[in-house]
């Protein structure tokens, strides 16, 4: 096809076929395909658009057969299927049945003629998957009440062909699959039920095929996906079928010691073994399989084996079996694991678990994460075992025991059950300290080339498996403290000889010593600390080279940032970890001052009073030689760190306990000297000349006092009042400034100056200012910054520097920041500042709305912030809103209709949050409420149905129930004593409770013409009715919705999110509760100080 204007043609031609009666022609289509898929083809495009228009053509689908049939292209056959298979997903149910059958016998008829010859089969492999796939598709249509006897077809015609035979498993296992797994969101409940419960009645027909099959076949295809296509069953046939018959011995003994078998025989395996909640008469089979597989595996590799070395140099079959084994190790321990415990079964327990060490060993990431799993559910469950004997004080039967060996229930059967799995986790906790996953913290790693640097990305994965093996380590230190202890200090003494030196040996061996923080007795803690502190320190000086130095600070850095209760308690060892970290500050190597600067403060945070009190030996509180050395510590600190180290010394000085005797303003302003200094000398200059302010390079110094300060005032709190007063007004001047510098720019050349790098420049440092606004407010009260001062002093100041800049500049240059410092000043100072509250909504609230109403999308930072505003002033200066001009009132209303009506959900929510908020508020104010419900109460009562019904709020459904319940039982109980209707056309004695009904009614009527007007009586009869509680309420409108046309084939999950929300609530509180309770499950610095 040499041009487009022949792809043109083309077009016509294959779009209008029935132009001249001429019939579709195929091979046309073949070469409109050739381009589309044709990399180097200039009409690609083209034919890429004009496939797309042919499979939107209503009847394209009547042409599957012919393309089907005819297409000499591969392609063309797919986008054949292609249309077939939207026709039956979107089209079928209006189809004439002899369409629909003339459809599905074609269909049938080519999988048979294609699977039934082995050449073209094999030729044909991709074309007969997705031909399968189409098959499937149909029968979820049409199976089981329009296709009645496909099993049992299905199962004749495999037994006059293994060819066929085969495709016939295949289409098998793609139907158990479509049913079982990714059914859910696409048929409904009913549909999913019908459908299993005629394939498990029909189940006795296709299992006696896989038996016929597996026990004469010599076809070693067929036997595989037999295999494969009975493992998809296994998970949900009658139990009969598995236990009652040889199934269990032919995999066992026929197929798992054959190679090419192996592998899907143990996934069969698998699903059998991980069969869970069966009666307890299974037991013995299970213990008997789990034996058997023993045997088995036993006659490949013993326990003994290291599997480290075969499994990388194996082949790929090889690794998938040692993963196989991993998942049927895991989930046959995971669901027997009791069974297994007996005195008869114990030893092939203990063998199975060192098979699973040996797996966990090899040196593949998701194979370890599968043992993981396992070896968490087991330490912690032995470790739940023996705490609930202290807890009984060991005697006693343990009735909630888990596992008991021997059956006594007694602190014994703990104790002798901890016992027999002794050397089990031994090798556990090698296997976990070998390969201990990075902290979070930790931001020092080796790249693929070998060389260290700093981390630039957080890996979750490795996050979330750092969380689990480092309770898994807990556990085990738990369960064994001597033996944890014993292995890290012997691998630690091998680092230090260096007989096992490497990065990667001494990362992992100190990131598993820093994860079991908090799980030894604080003496146990001590001994073991200082002498792993001690070999580091050592280690640090004997080493040479930057990389090595870098690692092994990051190590000492990372280890004493975890122990927060033993520096507390040894000052000395506190106070040369500190200096270490003075010296790591000068370490240039990338990532080792991050990684100083995060410790420190990490530190200074759980350990801030024994900086600012007198301690032993000491002259006098560490503090001071601090504030006094501080220049020449931070001088090759980059600003962000210099900030870090600013917040870490601020956070000492927030501590103002009984104890603390130290001169916190004089030591705030020895802290601030620095920075104070730079500050006072740009002033100087722009007392000379205001320009100098404007110079990139002073701004930027600006930037970095403003984030020194605005660090320091989130760490030191109130007190930070005494610095901020001496450059208060100077900062105003200097927002002032930048402000007219601003919009004279934007004046001159228009929006495109909110590009400019000065200007840009000019806005971070506005920007800063309002965020140190912000947080000052936020850390105020007694008795250095007491509301009412700060109200006072405070709010006039910044009026017209901030708020009149922010009203009087265009949209592209206002900053969302001063939304956020006056929703700080509303929350913080609440009643202080009720009579601010008019001016500050002048100013915010017109411009602000003419921003975000024009559409959904611009502005979203403003979005947020001006509804966490309004929410502000609701909540705490409700007076305030009725204070202000009546079109502004309606502003205000109209603003909170138009946020929950917004698809952002977060936006939405904070709507509906204040609409709630407001109701309650009117409502509690008598002299407000009735002109309130007149003027709004009817078009918000509409509006909240318009959004709860649209579709795209369905998240936002409990708020929808509880705002209508409440505005119809407002009115039901005549709270609303003004008319909602016009007087003058109303009949006479019309009330308000049986207006809103007719009202409600023919809205629904002529939005919905689906629903009867019975159904819309019931319903609204419902909404007034006062018995029912809010869950009550829910239910009765989300059964309304649910019958609505729009809703009845949508995942209406959604209307079910608080329910669903409020179990994963329940479940995360559970967890909280479960790691409070196990000392070493909490981070340090999760733990709150009882002492600080």
């Amino acid at each position: 096809m040499a041009n487009e204007g022949g792809i043109e043609a083309a077009a016509q031609k294959l779009l209008n076929p029935a132009n001249g009666g001429e019939e579709f022609d195929v091979s046309l289509l073949d070469d409109v395909v050739a381009a589309a898929y044709s990399p180097v083809d200039p009409n690609r495009a083209a034919a890429n658009k004009m496939l797309m228009a042919l499979q939107e053509m209503p009847d394209v689908w009547t042409r599957a057969d012919a393309i089907l049939e005819r297409a000499k292209n591969p392609h063309s056959r797919f986008f054949g299927l292609q249309v077939l298979d939207d026709a039956i997903r979107t089209r079928w149910k209006v189809l004439p049945a002899e369409q629909r059958n003339g459809i599905k016998n074609y269909v049938v008829g080519k999988v048979i003629q294609v699977s039934s010859d082995e050449s073209v089969a094999n030729s044909e492999k991709v074309f007969l998957s997705k031909l399968n796939l189409t098959l499937v598709q149909i029968l979820k249509q049409e199976w089981p009440h329009n296709w009645p006897t496909f099993v049992p077809d299905l199962v004749g015609s495999s037994k006059t062909s293994e060819v066929l035979c085969e495709n016939n498993m295949q289409i098998l296992k793609l139907l158990s699959e479509e049913i079982f797994d990714f059914s859910r969101d696409q048929m409904v409940t009913q549909k999913v039920k019908e459908m299993k419960e005629s394939l498990n009645s029909e189940f006795a027909a296709i299992y006696h095929l896989c038996e016929f099959i597996l026990d004469h076949s010599q076809r070693p295809s067929l036997l595989n996906v037999t295999l494969q296509t009975l493992q998809r069953f296994l998970t949900w046939i009658p139990l009969g079928f598995i236990f009652q018959t040889s199934l269990l011995d032919t995999l066992l003994s026929k197929f798992f010691p054959e190679p090419m078998f192996r592998n899907d025989t143990l996934d069969c395996l698998t699903e059998i073994g991980s069969l869970a909640e069966l009666e307890p008469e299974y037991d013995p089979i299970f213990q008997k399989l789990f034996g058997g597989f023993l045997a088995q595996l036993g006659n490949i590799f013993s326990p003994e084996t290291d599997l480290v070395q075969p499994f990388k140099n194996g082949s790929e079959d090889d690794c998938v079996f040692i993963q196989r084994v991993a998942l049927f190790m895991a989930g046959f321990l995971k669901s027997h694991l009791k069974a297994l415990e007996t005195p008869d079964t114990q030893q092939s327990l203990i063998t199975g678990l060192f098979y699973l060490v040996r797996v966990s060993e090899v040196d593949d990431v998701e194979i370890f994460r599968i043992c993981l799993e396992a070896w968490h559910m087991i330490v912690h469950d032995l470790y739940q075992t023996e705490n609930e004997c202290k807890v009984r004080g060991g005697g006693g039967p343990m009735t909630s025991s888990v596992f008991n060996v021997g059956g006594n229930g007694s602190s014994n059967s703990a104790a002798s059950r901890k016992y027999m799995y002794g050397p089990v986790l031994t090798g556990v906790r090698q296997v976990m300290i070998a390969k201990m996953a990075k902290p979070e913290e930790v931001l020092i790693v080796e790249d693929e080339n070998g060389d260290i640097v700093r981390e630039t990305t957080k890996d979750t994965d490795v996050i979330a498996q750092y969380k689990t093996m480092r309770e898994t380590l807990v556990y085990l230190t738990h369960l064994n403290c001597d033996d944890t202890e014993s292995i890290m200090l012997s691998k630690l003494t091998a680092q230090v000889n260096g007989t096992e030196w490497s990065w990667n040996n001494l990362n992992t061996l100190c990131w598993a010593i820093g994860s079991i923080s908090g799980a030894m007795t604080e003496d146990e803690e001590k001994r073991f600390l200082v002498t792993v502190i001690k070999d580091l320190l050592g280690l640090c000086e004997q080493k040479r080279g930057k990389d090595n130095k870098a690692v092994i600070a990051s190590n000492i850095m990372y280890v004493v940032g975890q122990y927060p209760r033993f520096l507390k308690a040894h000052w000395k060892f506190l106070k040369t970890v500190v200096n270490k970290l003075f010296e790591f500050m000068h370490e240039v190597h990338p990532g080792v001052q991050d990684m100083a600067c995060d410790t420190f403060l990490k530190i200074a945070t759980k350990c801030r009073r024994k900086f600012v009190t007198l301690q032993t030996d000491e002259r006098a509180p560490f503090i001071y030689e601090l504030v006094e050395t501080m220049p020449s510590i931070i001088s090759d600190l980059e600003s962000h760190q210099v900030q870090a180290f600013y917040e870490a010394v601020g956070c000492m000085l927030s501590d103002k306990g009984p104890a603390v005797t130290v001169d916190r303003a004089e030591l705030l302003g020895k802290l601030m000297e620095l920075p104070n200094k730079r500050w006072k000398e740009i002033m100087e200059q722009a007392n000379t000349n205001v320009e100098s302010l404007v110079v990139p390079n002073t701004a930027k110094e600006i930037i970095k006092f403003l984030k020194t300060n605005n660090k320091t005032c989130g760490a030191i709190g109130s007190i930070y009042a005494n610095q901020l007063q001496t450059f208060f007004m100077d900062v105003l001047n200097v927002y002032k400034v930048y402000s007219e510098r601003i919009s004279a720019t934007i004046a001159r050349q228009g929006p495109v100056a909110t590009q400019l790098s000065q200007v840009r420049t000019m806005r971070s440092a506005k920007k800063e200012i309002l965020r140190l606004l912000a947080v000052f407010i936020e850390k105020s009260g007694p008795p250095e910054a007491d509301p009412q001062a700060v109200a006072q002093g405070f709010i006039p100041p910044v009026l017209d520097p901030i708020l009149g800049d922010y009203q009087r500049n265009t949209a592209n240059a206002r900053d969302p920041e001063v939304l956020t410092l006056f929703t700080t000043v509303v929350e913080k100072l609440k009643g202080h500042i009720l009579n601010d509250v008019p001016r500050v909504m002048d100013a915010l609230f017109e411009c602000t709305l003419q921003m975000i109403t024009a559409n959904f999308e611009d502005f979203p930072e403003h979005r947020i912030r001006f509804y966490e505003f309004i929410r502000a002033v609701n909540s705490h200066c409700f007076q305030a809103l009725f204070s202000i001009p009546a079109e502004h009132q309606k502003l205000v209303v109209d603003s909170v209709v138009w946020a929950m009506k917004h698809t952002e959900r977060n936006i939405a929510d904070t709507g509906l949050n204040i609409l709630d908020e407001l109701l309650q508020n009117v409502g509690k104010t008598p002299n407000i409420a009735q002109g309130f419900y007149q003027q709004y109460l009817l078009a918000l009562i509409q509006d909240v149905f318009a959004v709860m019904t649209d579709r795209l709020h369905k998240s936002g459904f409990k708020m929808h129930s509880t705002l209508l319940r409440y505005m119809f039982h407002l009115v039901q109980m005549n709270q609303v004593t003004v008319p909602l209707f016009d007087p003058s056309s109303a009949p006479p004695g019309q009330s308000n409770p049986s207006f809103l009904r007719d009202h409600i009614s023919n809205l629904l009527i002529q939005s919905f013409p689906n629903l009867t007007r019975s159904q819309v009586s019931k319903f609204v009869e419902g909404m007034f009715d006062l018995k029912m509680d809010l869950p009550t309420f829910k239910t009765h409108l989300r059964d309304f919705l649910i019958q609505l046309k729009e809703f009845s084939v949508e995942d209406n999950s959604g209307l079910f999110g608080e329910e669903q929300e409020a179990q994963k609530r329940q479940q995360l509180d559970a967890q909280d509760a479960h790691r409070v309770a196990v000392p070493g499950l909490l981070k340090p610095s999760e733990i709150i100080d009882e002492d600080l």
